[in-house]
């Protein structure tokens, strides 16, 4: 079989450009390549084009629920996962051994995706899905191949396939001298892609939508959130803290389904003043960026997208990053924004304690929250789609 796909027209105004995406297994990997896919179609659409999009992922997966919502065509191939450890003999395990196996299963599988979809261009986004596609695409089909990394570092899959990319985009400037060498010629500064609608909140309609009749807006607003699950040690922080936090702040406080009823037990026994100006809630949804344009300080995890949103908008943050992430990238993220004095981070062992020491001066003096937001949105980059789109543009007809 000859291994490079059957070739046609190049990209043209009368003709569709075809794109693959790859890329999941989690919303860090999977949001990034969406906000991609609708920036691209709008570009292409303002100039009187056409986009053709096919999403390929592992079958029953984050990634294949967002195609099938946003209506882009998927495609599934087996892949494995590959654990992480720093000892070699793990490494062998026979888990790893039994997942490295399916790889090239996948990587065949996805050839025949490619070669019969016949893309201009594929964007991988990272995750262990990518790597069998990239590695076809790039290898055997000889299609350009855009990687993308939102990490400060890089992760297994990207890692595995810089070397085969015809350009890989990184989110930061300190992410280049961790590339291969030979990648680092065709490597550009794009960012990580914020969804605009981010970027369009307005704090007045956090008021109304949330009914925060009892915030004092002389006072500012901490915005306290886990991520759409929650998280039970950021929950347990702000409860040890909280009839403090109160006298000083408004509080939002995005506990998680999981943990509103026991929060609520909690709180119960608030002063009334101090309650006026707490919302306890399991969600925040379409109002979020009205809560985040509202907020003067944040408190969360530091995973890619989280930090991508704040430093495009400018958020003077408190960092409490997930010790199990993969690669331990959310303290990486944490402390590179704290070592240019973007954020604070909460390192190592975190305590009601050390929370409420981080966010004191920031409560306490305006002038500080406000140079720490200043140095955050230089960080930021709100273009990152844009500048994305531009790099697959660019590659689109070689």
């Amino acid at each position: 079989m000859n291994n490079e796909i059957v070739s046609h027209p190049p990209f043209t105004a009368e003709r569709p450009l075809r794109l693959i995406v790859t890329g999941g297994g989690t919303g860090g990997h999977t949001y990034p390549a969406l906000t991609a896919v609708r920036t691209l179609h709008a570009r292409l659409q303002g100039a009187g084009r056409s986009l053709e999009v096919l999403w390929v992922g592992k079958a029953d997966s984050l990634e294949s629920r967002v195609a099938a919502g946003e209506g882009i065509p998927f495609a599934s191939v087996v892949t494995g996962k590959i654990r992480r450890s720093s000892n070699p003999i793990k490494l062998l395990s026979p888990a790893n051994v039994k997942d490295m196996l399916r790889v090239p299963l996948g990587i065949l599988q996805a050839r025949k995706v490619i070669s019969k979809f016949r893309p201009d261009v594929v964007l991988a986004t990272g995750g262990y899905v990518a790597v069998p596609v990239g590695i076809a695409a790039a290898r055997l089909c000889h299609r350009p191949l855009v990687v993308h990394e939102q990490t400060v570092r890089l992760g297994l899959a990207n890692r595995s396939l810089a070397g085969r990319a015809t350009r890989v985009a990184v989110s930061s400037e300190s992410t280049l001298p961790l590339l291969p060498e030979k990648s680092r010629a065709n490597a550009v500064v794009t960012g990580n892609p914020v969804r605009p609608e981010v970027l369009q909140g307005r704090p007045e309609k956090a008021i109304h939508a949330l009914t925060l009749n009892g915030f004092d807006r002389r006072l500012p607003t901490v915005y306290v959130t886990g991520g759409a699950q929650g998280s039970q040690q950021i929950n347990t922080l702000v409860a040890g803290i909280l009839p403090w936090l109160l006298s000083r702040a408004n509080v939002i406080h995005q506990c998680g389904p999981d943990n509103l009823a026991e929060l609520r037990q909690h709180t119960a026994s608030l002063p009334p003043e101090a309650a006026a100006r707490y919302l306890l809630t399991d969600y925040v949804g379409p109002e979020l960026p009205d809560v985040l344009a509202l907020a003067d300080v944040v408190i969360s995890r530091s995973g890619a997208g989280t930090i991508a949103e704040l430093t495009a908008l400018g958020k003077a943050a408190v960092f409490i990053p997930l010790a199990s992430s993969a690669g331990d990238e959310q303290a990486h993220n944490a402390r590179h924004l704290q070592e240019t004095g973007a954020a604070v981070a909460l390192l190592g062992e975190a305590t009601p304690q050390a929370l409420g020491a981080a966010v004191e001066p920031l409560l306490a003096d305006p002038a500080r929250r406000a140079a720490m937001a200043d140095r955050a949105r230089a960080a930021g980059r709100p273009d990152a789609a844009d500048r994305l789109v531009d790099v697959l543009l660019s590659v689109a007809g070689s």
